[in-house]
């Protein structure tokens, strides 16, 4: 159930994890028998892919002495412990202890929706996840490419990374451009994912807009899309002439220096060679347009602590992003959970203050 957004105990709590889909790493870097474990969201997961071809993952640590399963061997869809040779199954339960026939009923382990999607593998935390890795509403149903670009890690929470694409007003004193946009919110049913839609018109005043409206049109606008605040789904050049939407994914992960990003780049797959052209050189312009924002949001983010205390009318976005991050859901990746007699709100307050969620 969605929690009071009056609490804040989800945003930029760093011993907070929302439950949602959280990159680990590309498909291809687990082949069909082989596991490998990686630290995720303060946890050590083991990702493994069966005989079946199908990708599994469970906490790393067996429940017999502790040892690591990511140095263990795949055998059929099963993962056995390199130390003692206890066998698990992609629930997690423990299916042969080579000593003995029977199997203590806390031989098992926490096991985690896996999705393999824009060419990575995601875990969920939790064994059953309400919904998918989230999609762009005009890619959906349609085969695409995804490019992945060399991650990066910001100073900050990735919460404070996230509302870069809903900070109009950086649009113009960060990067000069000089464009007066208009906000639409669309929360989903659910609460998981929200969209925002900022609509405007190129307003003619240099060259570059001029050219802007001479070949897309007067309108112009782009969305953004948060699923589970740990996804960000960009749509650049939407609803202009000329040229089709440009989609591009933030994929996060909180780690002890910060926000760990995984940009990506979306397009749908078009047949033949004269596509194939298309389909690439459209994401070639993503990367232009993302590198070309980049370093400077890069200063931002990483000499930033952020607070919420004098936000302004035109920051509605920022603070429709704040609630909704605290109608997410905690998930037992969360320090918190791991302690339950340790009440969040009666925890010391994170590096940055959120004393203020409503614009004045």
């Amino acid at each position: 159930m969605p929690k009071n957004p009056e609490t804040l105990e989800i945003f930029n709590r760093p011993e907070v994890v929302a439950k949602g889909w959280y990159l680990v790493c590309p498909s291809r870097a687990i082949a069909r028998g082989q596991a490998r474990s990686f630290p995720l969201c303060g946890q050590r997961i083991v990702v493994f892919r069966g005989a079946d071809g199908q990708v599994r993952a469970l906490e790393a640590y067996c429940p017999h002495m502790g040892t690591d399963l990511g140095i263990g061997q795949v055998e059929g869809n099963q993962i056995r412990c390199f130390f003692h040779h206890w066998a698990f199954d992609g629930e997690g339960r423990c299916r042969d202890i080579p000593c003995q026939v029977a199997i203590p009923g806390r031989a098992r382990l926490p096991a985690y929706a896996t999705e393999e999607k824009y060419g990575f593998i995601w875990v969920y935390p939790e064994a059953i996840a309400p919904q998918g890795v989230a999609e762009f509403d005009e890619l959906r149903g349609k085969a695409v490419i995804a490019v992945a670009d060399r991650p990066l890690v910001r100073r900050c929470h990735h919460h404070i990374c996230m509302m870069n694409g809903i900070d109009a007003q950086h649009l113009q004193t960060v990067h000069g451009l000089n464009v007066d946009l208009s906000l639409e919110l669309m929360p989903h049913t659910g609460g998981t994912q929200i969209d925002f839609v900022m609509r405007g018109e190129f307003p003619r005043t240099t060259w570059l807009e001029r050219l802007g409206d001479r070949l897309l049109g007067p309108r112009y606008a782009y969305a953004m899309r948060y699923a589970d605040a740990c996804v960000g789904l960009l749509t650049l050049m939407k609803d202009v002439r000329r040229l089709p939407p440009l989609h591009m994914i933030y994929a996060y992960r909180p780690t002890p220096e910060g926000a760990w990003v995984q940009p990506i780049y979306v397009t749908e797959r078009r047949s033949g060679p004269g596509g194939w052209l298309v389909s690439h050189a459209l994401l070639l312009l993503t990367r232009l347009c993302y590198y070309r924002l980049r370093g400077e949001d890069g200063q931002i983010y990483d000499n930033i602590q952020f607070r919420a205390d004098n936000l302004l009318a035109m920051d509605q976005p920022i603070a429709a992003y704040i609630r909704y991050v605290n109608g997410l859901e905690p998930s037992r990746w969360s320090a918190i959970a791991r302690d339950p007699g340790k009440d969040p709100r009666a925890a010391p307050a994170p590096r940055t203050s959120v004393s203020q969620v409503s614009p004045r």
